[in-house]
């Protein structure tokens, strides 16, 4: 494993490891640079609230302290009673604000038997050009939804710079009748700058299991070189696209119909759901309509799945 502590000393000319240092900050920026980060959350009800009870972290990765803007709330009598505790809004953390080549960060996610989390992140997260060695970056989620749990993962856009090169990763490990709602919104390139996604390459990954057993695995290249990028087949040289996961739903064809009726209507999105799992698609050019129909469908999901009314975190709104 890359060693990234500070030296003792500042290398001299004649060692080697210098001609790989920057000065004397330990950081390589060769093929081998690696900068790590990881995040690990718990949470647990306790008393009626859900209370974020693990916060270990390491590198650029935090957390503001947790909020709760759904104090005193009241779920809608139409709906029955919320089965979890009161939820707790967290917001992750990344200073520098985005991916370069060599940066690695893992988040472990884990909610409790009784617990209601929602995260996440107050600006979109950018994906950066890879560095003169096409060193790639690393980000990979897990998330633990324990049996009588509720997880919600809301992260802002993620905007992915051409050159980009790197692996995104999301795993979601469902016990029993553990519930969890999230997205992932990605825009390729820079239109508006007339820079658009033309080179590199990112991979996106997914695995959803519950109890062990697999229900939703998908590996997904994004390679401006490859026919699959550009066939209508394809990608169709969209540079927006989304995916909203939700599982745990009582009726997820009902959910599905529910959606189909109440969002607006557009051929850049569709709706489906299998093995008890709603997955809704977008593929177009609008980010902001990426954004628009994911949060019109959670808005909706969510008193399903927990008995509550949305409850849009302020940082959308700054």
């Amino acid at each position: 494993m890359t060693d990234l502590s500070f030296p003792s000393h500042a290398p001299s000319p004649d060692e080697s490891p210098g001609k790989a240092l920057s000065g004397g900050s330990g950081h390589r920026f060769d093929t081998q640079r690696h900068w790590a980060a990881s995040l690990s959350l718990g949470f647990r009800a306790r008393d009626g609230r859900t209370r974020m009870t693990r916060a270990r972290h390491h590198g650029p990765l935090r957390v503001q302290r947790p909020f709760y803007p759904e104090s005193g709330r009241i779920a809608e009598s139409s709906y029955a009673k919320p089965p979890y505790a009161e939820p707790c809004h967290v917001y992750l953390l990344h200073p520098p604000g985005g991916l370069v080549s060599g940066d690695e960060l893992r988040i472990d996610i884990e909610a409790e038997s009784g617990a209601h989390a929602l995260l996440t992140t107050p600006a979109a997260t950018k994906l950066y050009r890879a560095d003169s060695h096409g060193v790639s970056w690393g980000q990979h989620t897990h998330l633990a939804v324990r049996p009588g749990a509720l997880l919600e993962w809301l992260p802002q856009e993620t905007l992915c710079f051409d050159g980009a090169r790197g692996v995104q990763s999301t795993t979601l490990d469902v016990q029993g009748d553990g519930r969890c709602v999230g997205w992932e919104v990605l825009a390729l390139g820079r239109p508006a700058s007339q820079l658009p996604f033309v080179s590199g390459r990112v991979e996106q990954r997914f695995a959803l299991t519950r109890d062990g057993r697999p229900l939703w695995i998908e590996r997904q290249p994004l390679d401006p070189m490859h026919s699959r990028f550009h066939g209508y087949w394809g990608q169709g040289r969209s540079t927006v696209q989304a995916t909203l996961w939700a599982v745990g739903l009582d009726d997820p064809a009902a959910a599905v119909e529910a959606l189909r009726q109440w969002l607006p209507a557009s051929r850049n999105w569709a709706v489906t759901q299998r093995l008890d799992v709603l997955l809704l698609r977008y593929l177009g050019d609008e980010r902001n309509a990426a954004w628009e129909i994911c949060q019109q469908a959670w808005e909706l999901l969510r008193p399903w799945l927990s008995s509550r009314q949305a409850s849009v975190p302020r940082i959308w709104m700054t």
